[in-house]
């Protein structure tokens, strides 16, 4: 199929933040934008699935967060964001901490009331980590973590969640993971120091709707098989082209928003991925756990924590009027072919191999690479639509 004016500027690979915001802003400015996205919905990670009257976030807790007020005002001008504030409790061994690290969390762990017990006692710890490496830098990052934190705080709430998350023993994992682990020395469980935080009022499906109201989107379209027909109302076709082989006959210009080795058809090599998986369900009580997110920070259970979705948009009596409730466990795995690409993997292969494709990526003039996926780095909500307002469309 080729098409002597290209009917679309951009082609927008991607439903996710990167790619919605990036259709909004330029629809705003006379863009005429075509998004795809191979999943069956748009959104990205941000989906929501209601169950029971519940926002379920299908791919995991998705909490906005920042101290940009340009980015919180121009989300507030989509939805109304709601006052959830994220105060994570740890449970190990059955015994709750709240969670960060704070005042709170001291007094539970070792009784103390002042910030002067609670210092003494950490430096005191700490101490005794430097001690024992005997001068040398910490090697690993349980070692590191020791000197940060003392060994209390690090095998109560750290050590084992690590190593559920990674897979990996704390020994075997780089010192470089923990650079700094914040404490506070104030009875305060908000987790972000950001300014602005909280939930999309009626979920993140609201938000993502109202970035691409006006916009003409395809579902179950991927990049890498299938093709369009663009003269019959956008019909997804099967045919010997891939979008991939000629979407410059479709747009002037790529967003492409997906994993950057596939884009270049694994020329290095296949980057690595942590993902999750989720094993949700319904309870038939109208609170099951009083909080959003519990952290399960022991080998004993095999999930990294359990969500429960009602907890980020309803509150007070509001969780006691919805009679049922929607909770997820979360496990953290090894990605294999077929899986959800969750977290980049931050050791000496992976580096190098990215800023290979990175390289390749600065080469294509007519291509925006964006995301987590596209870049090979973990982002926050927040500055992924940071990033798009600051490109120049």
């Amino acid at each position: 199929m080729t098409m002597e004016i290209a009917k679309y500027d951009y082609l927008i690979v991607g439903s996710g933040l990167f790619g919605a915001t990036f259709a909004h802003l330029a629809t705003k400015q006379g863009k005429k934008c075509l998004v795809i996205d191979k999943r069956p919905h748009l959104g990205g990670n941000v989906y929501c699935e209601n169950i029971e009257g519940i926002n379920v976030h299908k791919y995991g807790a998705h909490i906005f967060h920042t101290n940009n007020k340009e980015v919180w005002d121009f989300v507030n001008s989509i939805v109304e964001i709601n006052r959830y504030t994220n105060s994570p409790v740890a449970n190990y061994k059955g015994k709750l901490y709240n969670l960060p690290f704070n005042m709170n969390t001291f007094r539970q762990m070792w009784g103390v009331r002042t910030p002067e017990e609670a210092k003494a006692k950490i430096e005191e710890q700490k101490a005794e980590a430097v001690k024992a490496l005997n001068g040398r830098e910490p090697q690993n990052l349980e070692e590191q973590a020791l000197t940060l934190v003392g060994k209390d705080i690090f095998y109560t709430l750290i050590k084992e969640y690590t190593e559920k998350q990674w897979g990996r023993k704390c020994t075997e994992l780089p010192a470089f993971i923990i650079k700094r682990l914040p404490i506070r020395f104030v009875f305060d469980n908000n987790y972000f120091n950001d300014r602005y935080q909280g939930i999309p009022i009626g979920g993140y499906n609201k938000l993502i709707n109202g970035l691409l109201d006006g916009v003409d989107c395809l579902t179950n379209c991927d990049f890498f098989k299938n093709d369009i027909d663009l003269s019959d109302n956008l019909r997804i076709i099967s045919g010997d082209l891939r979008l991939k082989d000629h979407w410059q006959d479709i747009a002037d210009k790529l967003v492409y928003t997906g994993a950057i080795d596939e884009f270049f058809d694994y020329r290095f090599g296949k980057l690595d991925w942590r993902t999750v998986s989720f094993n949700t369900r319904i309870e038939d009580t109208p609170n099951y756990q009083g909080n959003a997110v519990v952290n399960y920070t022991s080998h004993n259970e095999p999930y990294t924590r359990v969500i429960e979705h009602k907890h980020f948009e309803m509150f007070g009596q509001q969780v006691y009027d919805c009679s049922k409730t929607v909770v997820s466990e979360e496990y953290s795995t090894e990605y294999k072919s077929g899986m959800e690409p969750y977290y980049p993997v931050n050791d000496d292969r992976n580096s190098a191999l990215s800023d290979q494709y990175r390289t390749l990526a600065a080469q294509e003039a007519d291509v925006i690479f964006g995301g987590r996926l596209a870049e090979y780095k973990y982002y926050d909500m927040a500055p992924i639509i940071e990033q798009v307002l600051n490109i120049n469309i």
